[in-house]
């Protein structure tokens, strides 16, 4: 059985915490910041959990060595 490629474009969006969840970044970070709020800013910056099934589904699938 020869092994499966990573998907790199998931395997950077992606990461497992310390627990095992499969965290992200939220999307459109460095886009017109200047416009946003304080509050709105830190949104960006802090990792969010991925709870649907389908979709863990599918990044263990595209990246199944992250």
């Amino acid at each position: 059985m020869p092994k499966i490629k990573t998907h790199k474009s998931t395997a950077k969006r992606f990461r497992y915490s310390g627990n095992g969840k499969l965290m992200r970044m939220r999307q459109g970070k460095g886009h017109l910041r200047r416009k946003k709020s304080s509050k709105v800013k830190a949104t960006y910056d802090s990792a969010h959990v991925v709870e649907h099934v389908g979709v863990k589904r599918r990044i263990k699938r595209l990246a199944p060595y992250l």
